[in-house]
């Protein structure tokens, strides 16, 4: 008997956090919300807690956004991550309360996401062009979170080739830092023989090699970053060549980093902590993607390359959730990666009744609540993307 796949989206309207109470502990993978951001013109999650000075209102914030990070951290398994968008207005105030719920040790990165490329140009001050994304694990001994991508990695930086066509680079088998050195890792200090002529480098003298021992530019002695038997194992990824320094010229051992690696999923390089908009998209990109599958319909949706970059992060399998769901872009990035990787992610998007403003482009076009425009963005989604959708509202 074949078991049917899980829609990859799902749905339910109503008050987040308690929809979060009912949600069973460790059944989510990977957590993203886009919280509201208390720009001073108020939010619909008052939780009975209200405020009319600065300070009062950054309280209130925290106040309600307390409960919902401590429920979520509680239906995060133990390999999962969650991540935040944020702004200026409450991003101290979230780092603070995310080291409390989740614990400092857990902080993963504090990302800089460059949203706005032209800059806000209403208002007195700087030209905004930047947000913040914060990013914790339930617990980092455990995380599976991978913080690279192959998206990133250019040919450009692979300049030479090998005879069989692959491109490669040269970095040097000697560890450069210095904290790694004799005193601190004194079986990786050790002399090796290579051939400058032919390149050949071995563990043992061979005919036309010299002894090579790793030496920092200053003529310290340093550490390999490879131990003998890996030397040994791997004897063609390396290259011995003489090179000129600061102290005139030496033969040094370099390893040819492989532009496509035998590993799955390719080649990989870290993310940074800076992303930009031609990278994961922008405001504005966000809007045209919004309006192609729904019309425009919401204010300021996050771009579905945003959190396909988060997604990538984690297993293909991953069971996501966004409990600030606004127009459904998580649902809709959930899709399009799937798509693009034959994963099976599945996604429970979680969006309050909260009526739309009167006169906004959502209530003329018929939304009454934002919750019906998260569900009919998700319904277009499975009808043009596919992967299915289930609307679990009561």
């Amino acid at each position: 008997m074949t078991v049917a796949a899980p829609p990859w989206n799902a749905f339910v309207a109503g008050d987040n956090l308690d929809v979060l109470r009912t949600l069973e502990p460790a059944s989510v993978d990977l957590v993203y919300i886009d919280p509201p951001y208390n720009t001073g013109n108020g939010f619909a999650y008052h939780d009975d807690i209200r405020g009319d000075d600065d300070n009062d209102r950054h309280q209130a914030w925290v106040a309600m956004m307390r409960p919902r990070l401590e429920a979520a951290r509680s239906v995060l398994a133990p390999t999962g991550a969650i991540f935040v968008s944020i702004d200026d207005n409450e991003a101290a105030y979230l780092r603070l309360l995310m080291d409390e719920v989740y614990g400092a040790g857990n902080l993963l990165a504090q990302i800089v996401v460059n949203l706005n490329p032209k800059g806000r140009q209403l208002g007195k001050g700087f030209a905004t062009s930047h947000e913040y994304l914060l990013a914790y694990a339930r617990d980092a001994s455990m995380c599976v979170l991978d913080a690279s991508t192959s998206e990133t990695v250019s040919e450009h930086d692979f300049p030479l080739t090998d005879d069989d066509g692959r491109r490669f680079r040269h970095l040097p088998l000697r560890n450069t830092n210095k904290k790694f050195n004799p005193a601190t890792a004194r079986t990786l200090h050790f002399p090796v023989w290579g051939d400058p002529a032919t390149g050949a480098v071995r563990t043992a003298p061979f005919d036309g090699a010299v002894e090579v021992l790793p030496v920092f530019g200053d003529g310290t002695p340093a550490v390999w970053r490879w131990s003998r038997p890996r030397i040994d194992e791997r004897p063609d990824d390396l290259v011995c060549r003489t090179v000129k320094g600061v102290r005139g010229e030496r033969v040094d051992v370099f390893q040819k980093d492989w532009l496509h690696r035998d590993t799955p999923g390719g080649r990989r390089k870290k993310l940074r902590t800076i992303w930009m908009s031609e990278e994961v998209g922008s405001t504005d990109t966000a809007v045209a993607e919004l309006k192609e599958i729904l019309g425009h319909v919401f204010e300021s949706p996050k771009p579905t390359g945003l959190i396909r970059r988060i997604l990538g992060t984690m297993p293909a399998d991953a069971r996501v959730l966004d409990f600030f769901a606004g127009s459904g872009t998580t649902g809709h990035a959930v899709a399009l990666a799937n798509v693009a990787d034959g994963g099976t992610r599945t996604c429970l998007s979680v969006n309050s009744t909260e009526p739309t403003r009167v006169g906004s482009n959502a209530q003329l076009a018929g939304y009454a609540a934002v919750a019906d425009i998260t569900r009919a963005r998700l319904l277009a989604v499975a009808e043009v993307v596919g992967g299915g959708f289930v609307d679990l509202t009561d």
